[in-house]
C-alpha cells in the first residue's frame, strides 16, 4: 500500500472510519472474552483435511462485526473467514478474521488476535490487530500507526535491523512450509538470531511495535493479512510476497519486516521457493 492511497481519503472520513474500527473491536471483544478459557463451543471443520477448529467466539464475533457494518455503512462490502463474501467489489470492503489464532485461543494462550481491515478501491488502507484479553489494539494506516492500551495511546515504529543475523523472526508453525518452502525457512532461520513460533498475527503487531524484525508465512487468506498491511506500513515497515512484490488480494506467501535491508537478505533465501 502506498502512502498516497490513504492520503487520497478525506482526512475527516479517515478519522470517522478509524473511530468506527475501534467500535468494531470493542464489539468483537464483547463476544470473545467471555468465551476465552471457558466453554467456547469448539467444532472441527477440517474433516479429512485435518484439524481446523472454529468456536462460538469466531462465529459470534464476526456476526457482531457484520451487524455493525450493515447498520452504519450498508453500501460497504465484507469478506470474512466465517461467513464469506458480501459485495467484495464495493468501493469500501471490510476484511475480517474475528479470531486469528483459534488454536491458541482453544489452548488458553493470549496470542490470538482480532483482525479487521478496510479496503478502499481494492487496496488495504486501514487496519487493526486487536488482542483484547491483554487490552491491546494496534491500529493504523499509511499516515501512522499507534498502540491503544490501558487508557493510553502511543505511536508505533519498527526498529532498525540492517542484518538478518541480528533479527528476531517468527512463523506460525514451520510445518506449514512444504518442499522448497521448508528449505527456505530453514535457511532464514539459520541466518537469524532468534525464532519464536506460534504467535500468529500477534507477531505482526510485534514487528510494528519494534520488538521483532521479520515474520514469514505461507498459504494465507486475505483475512489473515489485509488488516496488518496498513498497521505495518504506518509503523514504517514492509509487507511483501516472497518475491518482494506487494501482497495480492488473496494472501499467499507473505513476508513482514521492519527493515528493508533485513527483508532483502531474507528474500535471497526465499527466492527459489517463491510462487
Amino acid at each position: 500500500m502506498s502512502s498516497s492511497t490513504a492520503d487520497r481519503l478525506a482526512p475527516d472520513l479517515l478519522e470517522e472510519l478509524d473511530g468506527f474500527l475501534i467500535e468494531l473491536n470493542r464489539a468483537a471483544a464483547g463476544v470473545i472474552l467471555p468465551l476465552f478459557r471457558a466453554d467456547h463451543g469448539l467444532v472441527d471443520k477440517g474433516g479429512e483435511r485435518g484439524f481446523d477448529p472454529v468456536t462460538d467466539a469466531d462465529k459470534g464475533a464476526e456476526r457482531a462485526i457484520r451487524a455493525l457494518i450493515s447498520a452504519r455503512y450498508p453500501a460497504h462490502g465484507v469478506i470474512g473467514e466465517e461467513y464469506g463474501e458480501d459485495r467484495p467489489d464495493a468501493e469500501f470492503v471490510w476484511v475480517l478474521d474475528p479470531v486469528d489464532g483459534t488454536r491458541a485461543f482453544i489452548a488458553g494462550l493470549p496470542l490470538w488476535c482480532t483482525l479487521i481491515g478496510l479496503r478502499w478501491q481494492g487496496r488495504p488502507v486501514l487496519g487493526s490487530i486487536g488482542q483484547s484479553f491483554l487490552g491491546e489494539l494496534y491500529i493504523g494506516h499509511a499516515g501512522g500507526s499507534r498502540l491503544m492500551a490501558r487508557g493510553e495511546s502511543r505511536a508505533l515504529r519498527v526498529r532498525p535491523c540492517p542484518q538478518l543475523s541480528g533479527a528476531i523472526i517468527s512463523t506460525t508453525d514451520p510445518a506449514i512450509f512444504q518442499g522448497p518452502e521448508s528449505d527456505a525457512w530453514r535457511a532464514v532461520r539459520t541466518g537469524a538470531r532468534l525464532a519464536r513460533l506460534g504467535c500468529d498475527a500477534y507477531a505482526y503487531a510485534m514487528v510494528a511495535a519494534g520488538t521483532m524484525d521479520l515474520v514469514l508465512e505461507t498459504r494465507l487468506q486475505a483475512w489473515d493479512i489485509d488488516a496488518a498491511i496498513p498497521v505495518i506500513a504506518g509503523a514504517g515497515g514492509l509487507t511483501t510476497d516472497w518475491r518482494g512484490e506487494p501482497v495480492g488480494d488473496h494472501g499467499g506467501q507473505v513476508a513482514i519486516a521492519g527493515d528493508r535491508a533485513c527483508l532483502e537478505q531474507a528474500l535471497v533465501a526465499l527466492a527459489d521457493a517463491a510462487s
